[in-house]
């Protein structure tokens, strides 16, 4: 769980104030969409299916309160590339997930360096993608690092700078759980990813 943070520039480098979240504070945000996604790995782990690891932020504490033990200053040693890293059935994959609140996906959600990283996965012979959660509509969608590329193109030729939920190919919206602990289903996209490209 990452808590809320407020940009501060000290000493040349961008430094974060962090405060401690609560569930009612937007420092959770992503925290449950995080939480059934990690559970969905492990069910899948458990079963032999993937082996995916959370990709940690790396951060450097600066001040920590004594009492609480919480970090109460720290900053971002570098640029995160992903959320998940792994492999499923020897095929490497990597993706990120976010939460969208509204039809309307603003593509600063998603950093440059996310996508040139996913690209160069991508030519590695992995699979990127993104699992998005339109918490408004109550549905995952599994964005396809090629999805991804020609709206990130399309902003760059000084297109929109987001994607609607009517642009995306309704195929890819993951089905309910199953009620087996598999919360987010996204193998079952996967597999759909991994057809299309043949």
């Amino acid at each position: 769980m990452q808590p809320a943070v407020d940009a501060t520039v000290n000493d040349n480098k961008l430094r974060w104030r962090c405060r401690v979240a609560t569930w009612n504070s937007r420092g959770l945000r992503g925290s449950t969409l995080e939480e059934l996604i990690n559970r969905t790995n492990e069910k899948y782990n458990q079963a032999g299916l993937a082996l995916i690891t959370k990709v940690p932020t790396p951060i450097t504490p600066i001040e920590i309160d004594k009492e609480s033990r919480h970090i109460t200053l720290a900053y971002f040693d570098q640029k995160s590339t992903v959320d998940y890293i792994g492999a499923v059935q020897g095929i490497p994959v990597c993706f990120d997930a976010k939460e969208c609140a509204q039809d309307t996906f603003a593509l600063a959600n998603i950093h440059e360096h996310q996508v040139k990283y996913m690209e160069a996965f991508e030519k590695q012979g992995g699979v990127a993608f993104f699992l998005i959660y339109y918490t408004h509509k109550d549905i995952f969608y599994y964005l396809p690092y090629e999805m991804l590329a020609w709206f990130w193109e399309r902003a760059a030729q000084g297109g929109r700078k987001s994607f609607r939920y009517e642009e995306l190919n309704p195929e890819y919206v993951l089905p309910q759980h199953r009620g087996n602990g598999v919360l987010v289903p996204w193998l079952d996209m996967l597999q759909k990813d991994l057809d299309d490209r043949e």
